[in-house]
């Protein structure tokens, strides 16, 4: 717990009353028919009386759409409850909310590639990828995948794509070709929307033998649509497949009329983002229409204070869930600021000079890249005019005690600092910033409007003050629809509601604190979590055990310097010699077969790699050794002798 007792920030009584924070307690006390004095006695409130809260949120956020009669179905068991069953709305109509020449978009590529989309640009161009969706036969529940950067056309292919009451799934272009196939394969997309290339710290890379490789095994793909960024004077689909047709050529048939929208069911498949990929290829989670546009307009309206006209930037990528936050900020009216390549390149000043260039208002960014640009020497404070900016929002991994006085002390004095925490499982937060509350040292501000997130201990009993297992004991509407192939739900019941029953348990390590904030500890599953990306680790082995040295491996996470390092234990083959070549090569196969994210800091010869008796190999248990904790369960293991070799190695030391 924190021994601090002063706060780092504290909001003033102007701000308070113009947030959509407080604008939303004068309405929910209205309607509670009693007065909710602050954010705190809201939440309780918003627990108590799911139903009206959800309700109110409705209608403060302008949903667009039939709200039904009723809110919630209640129910005893969590994934019985239904929010709105009556209710029929479109993702895409209420992220298209506004038209005219103001900006919807500004886009900056690390080349200077620079775009500025209006709403109605924006409008004409989702019409028109809409008619040739449609030309192409993608009908209400089809999957249509995108492999592509950050960018406008992004945007516009998935709102496109949820108009017609398609699904639309995505994945970042640096991902390599296993990795795109372990997601995109399982889905059968009818349509894979990508780019010519990308730039990435200087680098140029092409995507087509990529793409190629991609498309020759996805079953059921029949076009594949490229969009130009590396060269957009050239034919983008040169070299791709034969199935290829540059973006311009798809929609030059279809000049922009009117988007139409197909309302849908509250609980209709709208996204399908993807697990890390821990024990096996990556679980496919299938989010639903109603739920995610709720939640993400409540998480924006509140939580962040995003407001009609605002500039919002977050560092993301579309292999990440803050992707399909970021442009839930077009539903609050905002516009979105868009940035593709390294954030270093050319120098570590670059998302700021965009920020002061643009008048971003809310700028997101990961932990680690706090803590990199603080261990940089960086001032903004000192260089960078950002008087618009209102809001500083970090998530990804827990953001040091360091990175909390970094930002008030060299970015901004005067700015909301919110540590996020939440996931891909929801696409969205548990535990998130309050504009209304101030920022205490090292701590998240306290858990989302609605949700009743709760820290319990071994035995399921609430805790306060103590490290325990993040869980939350009521329903909510963005809880996923499942995970695709999943018909009776039995993995997705073994996801969340396996350790405590009737209660979602997140994978968390977290703590109440005295302020009633959350500090979070780490993941409490074996996810990988380096820079603040989650990653899995067997999309790491099925590289590293192509190669004939190998025969086996195991891979974890080590806390080291306010974040996560990837270790990689490598069992030889009989004569092979842990060399300079042979690390080399590990992390050559793993950066072009997964990702450049996915390399190991350490790569660790070791004798044997513990199992348990059924043949797994027990990533946690070798967590536990590396840090000096004791391994509670070793009369499971087969051969709890290897432990010994991962104990207090000088490799991780240094």
């Amino acid at each position: 717990m924190t021994a601090n007792d002063t706060p780092l920030w504290t909001p003033s009584a102007d701000r308070i009353a113009a947030s959509g924070m407080d604008k939303f307690r004068r309405l929910a006390s209205e309607r509670a028919g009693e007065t909710l004095p602050d954010s705190v006695a809201l939440h309780r409130w918003s627990i108590a009386h799911p139903g009206p809260f959800w309700d109110a949120i409705w209608d403060f956020c302008e949903v667009i759409g039939d709200k039904g009669d009723t809110a919630i179905a209640d129910a005893p068991r969590m994934l019985d409850v239904r929010f709105f069953p009556g209710a029929r709305l479109n993702l895409a109509e209420n992220f298209l909310r506004r038209a005219g020449s103001s900006d919807a978009i500004v886009f900056r590529s690390e080349d200077k590639v620079a775009d500025c989309w209006s709403w109605d640009r924006l409008h004409a161009t989702v019409s028109s990828m809409q008619q040739a969706l449609t030309a192409a036969g993608i009908v209400e529940g089809d999957r249509v995948a995108g492999l592509m950067p950050n960018m406008p056309e992004s945007v516009a292919a998935m709102l496109a794509v949820t108009s017609l009451g398609a699904v639309w799934t995505s994945a970042s272009p640096d991902f390599g070709a296993r990795g795109v196939l372990d997601r995109f394969g399982q889905l059968a997309p009818k349509v894979l929307i990508t780019v010519d290339g990308y730039n990435y710290a200087g680098k140029r890379i092409a995507l087509a033998e990529k793409v190629g490789e991609i498309v020759a095994q996805l079953p059921g793909l029949e076009r594949v649509v490229v969009v130009p960024l590396l060269d957009r004077e050239a034919d983008p689909a040169r070299g791709m497949p034969s199935s290829a047709v540059a973006l311009a050529d798809w929609v030059a048939p279809f000049p922009a009329k009117p988007v139409t929208f197909n309302r849908v069911p509250f609980d209709h498949p709208v996204y399908i983002l993807f697990s890390s990929g821990t024990t096996g290829v990556p679980k496919c989670i299938v989010h639903r229409t109603g739920g995610v546009l709720l939640q993400l307009l409540k998480e924006h309206a509140l939580h962040a204070d995003t407001r009609p006209g605002d500039r919002v930037f977050y560092f993301t990528t579309l292999g990440w869930m803050m992707w399909n936050w970021l442009v839930a900020a077009l539903g609050r009216g905002a516009t979105l600021v868009l940035f593709d390549g390294s954030p270093f390149s050319p120098t570590p000043n670059v998302l700021f000079d965009y920020a002061e260039a643009e008048g971003v208002t809310l700028f997101g960014t990961s932990a680690k890249f706090i803590d990199a640009i603080r261990k940089e020497g960086l001032a903004p404070v000192g260089t960078h005019r950002l008087p618009a900016l209102r809001t500083i929002l970090s998530t990804g991994s827990p953001l040091s005690a360091d990175g909390f006085r970094y930002v008030y002390d060299s970015i901004k004095p005067d700015v909301h600092l919110a540590s996020i925490s939440g996931g891909t499982d929801i696409v969205s937060c548990f535990v998130l910033g309050d504009p209304t509350r101030p920022v205490w040292l090292g701590e998240i501000q306290g858990p989302g409007m609605g949700m009743a997130v709760n820290v319990f201990d071994e035995m399921g009993h609430p805790v306060t003050g103590e490290k325990g297992e993040l869980v939350c004991t009521r329903a909510f509407p963005v809880m996923p629809l499942g995970f695709w192939n999943d018909p009776d739900g039995a993995r997705y019941r073994a996801a969340y509601f396996e350790r405590f029953d009737n209660v979602w348990c997140h994978g968390d390590f977290a703590a109440i604190t005295d302020h009633g904030g959350l500090i979070i500890y780490g993941r409490s599953d074996a996810t990988l979590n380096p820079g603040g990306v989650r990653i899995g680790t067997a999309e790491i082995y099925s590289q590293v055990e192509t190669l004939p040295e190998i025969v086996e491996s195991i891979c974890v996470g080590q806390d080291w310097d306010n974040d996560v390092r990837v270790v990689l234990f490598v069992k030889l083959a009989a004569g092979q010699v842990l060399d300079d070549a042979l690390t080399a090569r590990i992390k050559s196969v793993i950066r072009t077969g997964a990702s450049p994210r996915h390399v190991p800091a350490k790569v660790i010869p070791v004798a044997d790699i513990p199992r348990t008796k059924s043949g797994k190999i027990v990533e946690l248990a070798i967590r536990e050794v590396i840090h000096g904790r004791p391994v509670k369960n070793t009369e499971a293991l087969a051969n709890p002798e290897a432990l010994r070799y991962f104990a207090g190695l000088p490799a991780l030391q240094e």
